[in-house]
């Protein structure tokens, strides 16, 4: 390259990531690209993960340790960003990894097409044997294959964008680089721990120009059972409701014509939402009844929209017609289907 790269801030948000901080980290560090600082925000961790960071800390001259109270995920990227050096700035979560070649690959389609973000493609992993099998099958590939996905990548208007990859799936604000003025002028809403992903990329799309996306997939995403989205239903995983609402009303004052779709996507994160709390025990679903309720009046109001609710799949309909006729049997039939489904395994 004929002059310096510019340095690009990872902001690693880690709470309670003693058995995966270290490896992610490592993953980091072996980055092909060559300036790089590491921020890692230890957001209130009650396990070993403070003397983790304490070691890598030293080990490690582009590691930086930011300690806040328990604040959520959304919070910690948010002080990352507040601290962050870099002009590029892209989010790792602690239980995933990179590919080594990954940001250099994006930032390689970031300056190729202008863009002022660049994203990639990801892939799932659920032990260590399967991740080293990712990266020998990888390093077979001599990296031939992720310059010829990069040399591919297509790129989008912000518009464009919206409607053919946040709305589609792509809701995801890691496997991304961005320019850091985009990043710090979206940021993610305090408090919010599911769904803040497609919140912060609406909130972004408006400051953007262009955005490129490239099918290497250079982000390892491992399925924690102890995740957010896997674990029992506590109050907090109303965040996915909410989150669908604020972009509802952030996307109505730009793309009024996206409302049923929209609001599709929302029927469907209630009902999702709803399904966790009927695999609750039955005196647990009681004590929730305040959400079930919460969830009921919102299906009510997103169904009076136009044309969203024909764009549910056949599955959905049912599920909203009964959940909003019956939610407290739909609750106990949903229960019963799914107990029954995991006995038989």
């Amino acid at each position: 390259m004929t002059r310096t790269e510019p340095l690009i801030s990872v902001i690693v948000p880690v709470h309670n990531g003693q058995d995966y901080l270290e490896n992610c980290i490592k993953s980091i560090e072996e980055q092909t690209y060559p300036r790089l600082e590491i921020i890692i925000v230890n957001d209130g961790s009650t396990d070993r993960t403070g003397s983790i960071c304490d070691k890598l800390q030293k080990k490690h001259d582009n590691v930086r340790v930011l300690t806040m109270p328990d604040e959520g995920v959304s919070e910690a990227r948010n002080r990352g960003l507040d601290e962050a050096a870099g002009e590029l700035i892209t989010f790792v979560d602690a239980d995933d990894r990179l590919c080594p070649e990954t940001l250099q690959i994006l930032y390689t389609c970031m300056e190729r097409t202008g863009s002022d973000v660049a994203g990639c493609s990801f892939f799932c992993w659920s032990s260590e044997a399967q991740w080293q099998q990712a990266m020998a099958d990888r390093a077979q590939e001599d990296g031939a294959k992720g310059q010829q996905e990069a040399d591919q990548a297509e790129v989008y208007t912000a518009d464009r964008y919206l409607r053919e990859a946040v709305l589609c799936g792509n809701s995801r604000c890691w496997s991304k680089l961005y320019r850091r003025q985009i990043a710090a002028q979206a940021r993610f809403l305090k408090g919010l721990s599911i769904g803040e992903d497609i919140l912060f990329l609406v909130r972004m799309l408006p400051f953007t120009d262009r955005i490129v996306e490239t099918k290497y997939q250079g982000y390892g995403y491992f399925q924690n059972p102890s995740g957010a989205m896997k674990r029992q239903f506590t109050p907090s995983y109303m965040d996915q409701v909410t989150c669908w609402q604020l972009v509802r009303q952030e996307i109505r004052r730009s793309g009024p014509d996206l409302d049923a779709q929209v609001t599709a996507l929302y029927i469907m994160g209630i009902m999702l939402t709803a399904g966790k709390i009927a695999m609750l025990g039955s005196t647990d679903r009681r004590k929730n009844r305040q959400y079930v309720k919460e969830c009921h009046d919102r299906l009510q109001e997103a169904l009076q929209v136009p044309g969203a609710y024909e764009r549910l799949t056949t599955g959905y309909r049912i599920k909203a017609r009964v959940f909003r006729a019956w939610p407290v049997l739909y609750l106990f039939l949903y229960h019963l289907q799914k107990s029954m489904g995991s006995g038989r395994q």
